[in-house]
């Protein structure tokens, strides 16, 4: 009942037009059943091996829901995540915008994952305006993508209060696609913020968050 009762208490305290995604990195079945059970509509997993073996041990549970590639994806194993998940928040660029389309049967939802923090050991496209817009551009032209917005992880920080000015940057860059006349349209979401900042993504202007352990309970 923890788990249920956690994750209703934050549902009720958002906005209605906040989409939340149980982030399910390392939890157990029985623990995403739980959340399941209790409204629970999208699941984000990290990596691709463990999301199908969650899919799989979930059994029907596993298609009541939406799951989400909410980690960094490697083309090696794009095959492997397209059988599973019907979003991905973190095309890091138009190449691999390109590869995921190649191997699209049909249709799948996607983010561009903005590197706010401008960190050399994270993925995701710097926050140079034209190279985002020419970005943006291109993979709105791919047959199999449905861009849907933006999102950033934002870097490692003690205070949750110093993601700040990179959830602000990055809204700032959603704002200006979102007031562009032809890429508006693509600009629905904007994911920021997970169990210790969302509060403060929320602030900024995110309307999707992330959230695993204020739900779950510190990771094992």
């Amino acid at each position: 009942m923890r788990i249920a009762n956690n994750y209703k208490k934050i549902i009720s305290s958002l906005p209605k037009d906040v989409r939340v995604i149980v982030a399910a990195k390392t939890r157990t079945p029985e623990e995403i059943i739980q959340v399941i059970e209790a409204g629970a509509k999208d699941i984000g997993h990290n990596y691709v091996q463990e999301a199908i073996n969650s899919f799989s041990a979930l059994g029907d549970f596993s298609k009541e829901v939406n799951w989400h590639m909410i980690g960094h994806l490697q083309k090696n194993k794009i095959n492997k995540a397209l059988e599973i998940f019907d979003f991905i928040q973190t095309v890091d660029s138009y190449d691999k915008a390109v590869a995921i389309n190649k191997r699209c049967d049909d249709n799948i939802d996607v983010l561009i994952e903005i590197n706010s923090g401008d960190e050399k050991s994270k993925s995701g496209l710097t926050k140079n305006i034209e190279q985002i817009f020419n970005t943006v551009e291109k993979i709105i032209s791919l047959n199999h993508i449905n861009l849907c917005g933006l999102m950033t992880m934002g870097p490692v920080v003690d205070n949750p209060e110093s993601l700040r000015p990179f959830f602000k940057e990055t809204f700032n860059i959603f704002k200006l696609l979102s007031d562009d006349n032809e890429l508006g349209k693509y600009m629905k979401i904007l994911s920021m913020g997970m169990s210790d900042s969302y509060k403060i993504a929320l602030e900024e202007g995110s309307n999707m968050v992330r959230i695993g352990s204020a739900i779950f309970g510190p990771r094992r």
